[in-house]
């Protein structure tokens, strides 16, 4: 088991995606991202607005996984280096068995299985390199393809965070 120590980075791949660290020149990528609307629809999080919001936004970014706080990988199809969405593992538990997952994917991308492809593998790298016992996702209820993808790789509903969201768990045993 690799426990929490994320450096060297872990470059994950599939059959169709490259899962990779986060870089200064994804600086585009990231804006593009982070200030679409269909993706910030269900996030509660302020839009990148500028240039220098995504470049800041990739500095804390890369900061945390040289803390061991969060993995956050960039996902590019294979052959191409543009990041079309991302996926990270963050908010470990005290004793690093917990963590929470999130991920994004833009429009273009979307409805092709290629989010479900990528968080199968980090739920791969999850349990099986990190040593996790639960994985958490959190999801609006209104937000019905994330908790399909969700459903589809076996998370169970559990109760509502709070009255917009609904909290998701996975074990290695399903």
């Amino acid at each position: 088991m690799m426990g929490k120590k994320f450096m060297p980075f872990p470059v994950l791949k599939t059959g169709r995606l490259l899962l990779r660290q986060l870089r200064r020149s994804d600086d585009h990528d990231i804006l593009a991202l982070r200030s679409n609307d269909n993706v910030n629809r269900y996030l509660d999080r302020q839009p990148s607005k500028s240039i220098d919001d995504a470049r800041n936004f990739i500095h804390t970014i890369n900061e945390n996984v040289q803390r061991d706080d969060a993995l956050y990988w960039a996902i590019t199809l294979n052959g191409a280096d543009n990041v079309i969405g991302t996926v990270c593992l963050f908010n470990f538990s005290e004793n690093a068995l917990k963590a929470e997952i999130g991920y994004e994917l833009l429009p273009d991308f979307q409805g092709k299985g290629l989010m479900q492809e990528a968080l199968s593998t980090v739920i791969h790298f999850g349990f099986h390199q990190v040593g996790l016992h639960v994985i958490e996702a959190y999801t609006r209820f209104e937000n019905q393809r994330s908790t399909s993808v969700l459903e589809k790789l076996h998370f169970r509903g559990d109760s509502a965070a709070d009255r917009n969201f609904t909290l998701f768990k996975l074990t290695p045993n399903g």
